[in-house]
């Protein structure tokens, strides 16, 4: 393990000097000092033990400060400390000789400063992370244990018959110009076809679980519990996407619950992904620099189902495995559709789409509504505040991009 050591040890600053430390009076001295104890301790011969228990302390002080109040509340500088903290520990146990199970906890807690923190020091946390898991990878080659992996079982998924009058428009390969003025200036949701067919995740390297697991198996990542984010019971967990896949698509412990990662900046976190996706061309007729363009991923079992509800942004929403049902209200009819009064759920309606409530939501009967299944290589076009539901049909992985 010394040429772990070697190569996370290159990543960093060569020096004490070097190494940033730069922050307000928004953060205790005290927690201040324990950062530049970790510091001196990184470049000496501190015993192991104590360079952990002060990088625990840095963490445990961080946590408290990010789970005070609500998320947007919580100052970025306290977000950088969790960061900080995450990196002293990173590098406390990677100066021992490791197990696997010792540098998989290493990979976690650099998932948890990208996850919880914010980027330091040129997003070290990411390039550490992406030597881990390549040592990982090397471990697994080495234990040659073949794993099997079974065809997933679709059991008579509910797909409903899409009459043509209620039906999404589709186009192949619209130009710029043609896209812009018949949809994007109207506001008018269509399919486009044909636009991610060059994709490296449709073709050259496609989403299996197999791929998905060799890619980004022992990496942590936030995941919803419960059929839909409405639900009393519905709740958020953090699992590697090793668990996910075996807990909620193979379903190898007999969970009954729905998981769903969903709305997530996988992307950003495996930039090994993002190597497999393109931004649509389209996006270039928004405001937003590339950077702004807002990526997320959308990955489940069937059934899992994103209630009626309307985003700030214009939406491109592409298909990469499986199909979903979506169904797509104009904002012109928000009051048929009965959104939530509280402020948390403002943009999301109270009516269960496909098993309505007459006596509750009659005006929501009288809304008139688009609808599609969605399938691979299909990129719907949702405009902004378009209100829509969305239901995956079999296991299914989308990739949504946020532009204004």
């Amino acid at each position: 393990m010394a040429l772990l050591w070697s190569k996370i040890s290159s990543a960093l600053p060569p020096n004490e000097e070097e190494f940033p430390l730069h922050f307000s009076d928004k953060v205790d001295l005290s927690v201040l000092e324990m950062m530049k104890q970790s510091r001196r301790q990184l470049y000496s011969n501190t015993d192991g033990t104590s360079r952990i228990i002060n990088a625990q302390i840095i963490l445990d002080f961080a946590w408290e400060k990010l789970n005070t109040g609500t998320w947007r509340h919580v100052d970025k500088e306290w977000r950088c400390v969790y960061s900080y903290g995450c990196l002293f520990k990173v590098a406390a146990l990677c100066r021992q000789e490791l197990s696997k199970g010792e540098i998989m906890e290493a990979v976690r807690t650099c998932d948890m400063g990208l996850l919880m923190g914010a980027a330091i020091m040129d997003n070290i946390l990411q390039v550490i992370v992406q030597i881990l898991q390549k040592e990982v990878r090397e471990l697994e080659e080495d234990e040659c244990e073949p794993v099997e992996f079974k065809r997933i079982k679709i059991e008579n998924p509910r797909v409903p018959a899409i009459r043509e009058e209620l039906a999404v428009p589709r186009i192949k390969c619209p130009s710029l110009e043609s896209f812009n003025m018949n949809y994007l200036l109207p506001l008018r949701p269509v399919i486009l076809e044909g636009i991610i067919d060059h994709w490296p995740a449709l073709n050259k390297h496609p989403w299996s679980l197999e791929y998905l697991r060799s890619v980004a198996g022992c990496r942590t990542v936030p995941v919803e519990v419960g059929s839909r984010y409405t639900d009393e019971d519905w709740s958020q967990t953090l699992l590697t996407v090793d668990q996910f896949i075996d807990r909620f698509i193979l379903n190898k412990d007999g969970a009954k619950d729905k998981g769903y990662l969903a709305q997530h900046q996988l992307f950003d976190q495996i930039p090994e992904l993002k190597e497999d996706i393109c931004l649509p061309d389209y996006c270039c007729l928004g405001e937003d620099e590339e950077d702004d363009i807002t990526i997320n991923a959308w990955f489940g079992p069937g059934g899992t189902v994103s209630p009626l509800h309307q985003d700030p942004q214009q939406n491109f929403l592409a298909q990469v495995v499986g199909s979903k049902y979506i169904r797509l209200y104009s904002p012109e009819d928000t009051d048929k559709l009965y959104p939530h009064q509280s402020q948390l759920l403002h943009n999301t309606s109270q009516v269960e789409v496909e098993n309505p409530d007459r006596e509750r939501f009659p005006e929501f009967f009288t809304a008139p509504y688009l609808e599609c299944i969605l399938r691979p290589g299909d990129v719907l076009f949702i405009p902004v505040r378009c209100w829509h539901y969305v239901r995956s049909l079999e296991l299914s992985f989308s990739v949504s991009f946020w532009w204004s």
